[in-house]
């Protein structure tokens, strides 16, 4: 089956990559960023798991249907502000992705956080 590339009008990428790629029944996204959220760890989460959304509708998917999510942090010391949005935003999730995260150093843009996701159809 070939592969399909997913992206949502006005979506930015920052180099040569699709947003996201669709095939086999398989779904990956690319690292998803949000420098434009300004400098809180918080709201640049959020802004990226609102991309990742975005990406998934697009995709024809919801977050229920992530695999594995990996968080790329510019300071680990970020993790818990991190991990309280993201621990929001999975509320609902009958079963949660499996997870990765650690600190990274520096991200593109001067990102404080970068979310990279699998998922399935």
């Amino acid at each position: 089956m070939p592969k399909e590339r997913i992206e949502v009008d006005g979506g930015k990428t920052y180099g040569p990559y699709s947003p996201g790629v669709k095939s086999n029944g398989m779904i990956w996204l690319a690292g998803q960023i949000a420098p434009e959220a300004g400098d809180d760890i918080k709201l640049q989460t959020l802004a990226c798991l609102n991309k990742i959304d975005n990406l998934l509708h697009a995709a024809g998917v919801s977050k229920n249907n992530i695999c594995f999510a990996q968080v790329l942090l510019a300071d680990i010391n970020d993790f818990n502000s991190m991990n309280e949005v993201y621990s929001e935003w999975l509320e609902g999730v009958e079963i949660p992705p499996a997870r990765a995260a650690f600190e990274a150093g520096n991200l593109p843009k001067n990102a404080g956080i970068e979310i990279v996701v699998q998922a399935t159809e």
